[in-house]
């Protein structure tokens, strides 16, 4: 019998493509969880904790078509502590992720490259 849980298949939606709808923003590739350093220490997710609430960073995945927005798919935007959908598990035609809807209001900054993550210390393309 299959497990339920992130990683089973009973949370994961199968698909080719999706599209947000009216003026959603939807992003993956948030970086949650502890992180260990190449030099093996661990550093551990303190997100729950006052002194740990940060903003993190996501890719664009999708725009619904009524955002009023200058914000590209594939763009990395820093999104307000906290103010992100709970995970929903995708298996597209570029692999497994996890997607979250964030208001566009919520987005603070925006770039074309991948950024320091303000919660871990790590480049989210893994450096």
């Amino acid at each position: 019998m299959a497990g339920i849980g992130p990683k089973s298949n009973i949370n994961r939606i199968h698909c080719k493509s999706l599209r947000a709808i009216q003026d959603r923003v939807i992003v993956h590739g948030m970086d949650f969880g502890s992180n260990t350093l190449a030099s093996g220490i661990i550093v551990m997710d303190d997100s729950t904790k006052s002194q740990g609430i940060k903003p993190r960073w996501a890719q664009v995945y999708s725009i619904g078509p009524n955002a009023k927005t200058e914000l590209k798919e594939g763009q990395y935007v820093l999104v307000a502590h906290g103010r992100w959908t709970r995970g929903v598990n995708i298996q597209d035609e570029e692999g497994e992720k996890t997607i979250r809807c964030v208001d566009l209001s919520d987005c603070m900054l925006v770039s074309d490259e991948p950024q320091h993550n303000m919660a871990t210390g790590h480049h989210d393309d893994g450096r």
